[in-house]
């Protein structure tokens, strides 16, 4: 199955169903497919062997997506927020490529590559082109999407039709929207919900409502105007949209679902985001660029259970990742590659058909039996209900001890006067490595070092107290919530 067949079974079931909504623009599923058929044949009279895009998405990423595979060339986004420089260089990977660039970010791309096309052009153009729609071989590279690069170089993960079409069909049942259905779509193009977004929604019949810049003010706003039924956040993006709701208390009777991911979210905001908005079911989605977004789920039933629970086993896995989605399996495995038992920590892998795990230039890394190193420490309770604990990159070894960040962010944003915490490991002549707190104090409020280091070792053994505690008005991050590390350890060593 491909890409293609996904817009084809939604224009034939209803082609007058408003398909994507941004800003003045509604375009129904028959107008997306006869555009993405002109689009395409504009990119096949290119000759180009790839599509990139630079931009903030809106209507242009489900038309690249669509088109691009209507050619039969891989697509990527590029992150738009990245300098000329890095902009270049990524692009620069890529072979042969025809760019499409928004406006405003016509001069960082510049003159350096044969083929690049102003957005507003090219849709244009796409109006009035020949068509071309042919059916890609499902095994070929669909889409090509860079790593956020927060610990290395990014990587270039390869998605083929058929990775990103089984994880569609594994999780989406075909036109299960029901009328009126909108998804709030503010996920940066890049990012692989982003991608996703474009793929499951339109395959479910549902109304994509596009917030290219997120601003948390309009994207309340939106939900009440267009009456979305659905959105995905980020961290950062719920902590701001909850900021907004506090500030200005607004009835929001229409939205159903409020799935959040991206990077790891303080136990204290999805509280308060639980009581704020109690008609409102909450999903805690785990995924990788190398997995073709979701392999787990924590649903809207498990939040509320565990969120009313007096059972402090059940209670904690309002902080877990849920359950693998169908057609995933999951393994935890020790340093030796031996599966740990329930309850201990060790390196996650993942298997199933939307798993990829090839990046280009390097080729596939998955085992002998297909499974996927994650590189991410996660725990599988007795339960089956996963805990991503962090990254392997990121353990401090202090004194020989292996302490995993996670373990005490947790407590310490639990802490009244802590908002945001990101702990690191810096060099330490007599330790090795130095447990180093970064903390953004709540609003109004001016925590003591020692208090907070105190308020740890009451829970923690003392090797695991922050030898330091720092203040900082913001952390460093992606924006999709990835914490930048490097970068707090680079600022922390200068000091």
């Amino acid at each position: 199955m491909t890409i293609s067949l996904l817009l084809e079974m939604a224009s034939s079931a209803d082609p007058e169903q408003i398909a994507v909504v941004c800003d003045d623009v509604r375009m129904t599923t028959g107008q997306l497919s006869e555009l993405a058929d002109g689009a395409a044949g504009i990119i096949a009279s290119s000759g180009a062997q790839h599509v990139a895009y630079v931009g903030t998405g809106g209507v242009l990423q489900p038309l690249l997506i669509f088109a691009s595979a209507r050619a039969a060339v891989p697509y990527t986004p590029i992150n738009y927020r990245l300098s000329a420089e890095g902009i270049h260089e990524l692009i620069a990977r890529l072979p042969d490529p025809l760019v499409i660039v928004d406006k405003q970010y016509r001069a960082m791309v510049g003159d350096a590559f044969k083929r690049v096309m102003d957005a507003d052009e090219f849709v244009a153009a796409a109006r009035d082109a020949d068509p071309v729609s042919e059916f890609a071989d499902p095994d070929a590279v669909a889409i090509v999407l860079f790593t956020s690069g927060t610990t290395s170089r990014p990587k270039a993960v390869e998605l083929t039709h058929a990775n990103l079409t089984s994880y569609i069909t594994g999780t989406v049942e075909f036109g299960s929207a029901e009328p009126g259905d909108a998804a709030l779509i503010c996920v940066p193009p890049y990012h692989i919900a982003g991608v996703n977004a474009a793929l499951s929604n339109l395959y479910a019949g549902r109304k994509m409502v596009y917030l290219p810049v997120f601003d948390a003010k309009e994207w309340v706003r939106l939900v009440a105007t267009e009456r979305v039924t659905t959105a995905t956040v980020v961290p950062t993006m719920l902590d701001r949209i909850v900021a907004v709701l506090e500030d200005q208390p607004t009835a929001l009777p229409s939205l159903q679902n409020l799935a959040y991911g991206g990077s790891k979210v303080p136990l204290p905001l999805v509280r308060k985001a639980l009581a704020m908005l109690p008609d409102v079911g909450f999903v805690n989605a785990y995924g990788l660029t190398e997995t073709s977004s979701t392999i787990a789920v924590l649903t809207p039933d498990d939040h509320q259970t565990a969120y009313r629970a007096d059972d402090p086993e059940v209670s904690k896995r309002l902080g877990s990742v849920g359950k693998p989605v169908p057609g995933i399996e999951v393994e935890v495995r020790d340093e030796g590659g031996n599966v740990v038992d329930p309850g201990q920590q060790g390196e996650l892998y993942v298997r199933g058909e939307q798993v990829s795990g090839r990046y280009t230039g390097i080729g596939s890394v998955l085992d002998e039996q297909g499974w996927f190193p994650t590189k991410d420490l996660a725990i599988l309770d007795a339960e089956g209900y996963l805990f991503i604990i962090g990254r392997s990159d990121d353990t401090i070894i202090r004194g020989g001890e292996n302490i995993a960040p996670a373990e005490v962010e947790d407590v310490l944003v639990e802490h009244p006067d802590v908002h945001q915490v990101a702990v690191v490991g810096v060099e330490d002549p007599q330790w090795g490595q130095a447990i180093v707190a970064v903390v953004v104090p709540q609003h109004g409020r001016t925590p003591d070092p020692e208090q907070l280091r105190e308020y740890v070792r009451k829970t923690l053994r003392g090797s695991r107290t922050p030898d330091r505690v720092v203040f900082r008005d913001s952390l460093p991050a992606t924006p999709t919530g990835k914490i930048l590390r490097r970068s707090i350890i680079s600022d922390l060593t200068e000091e």
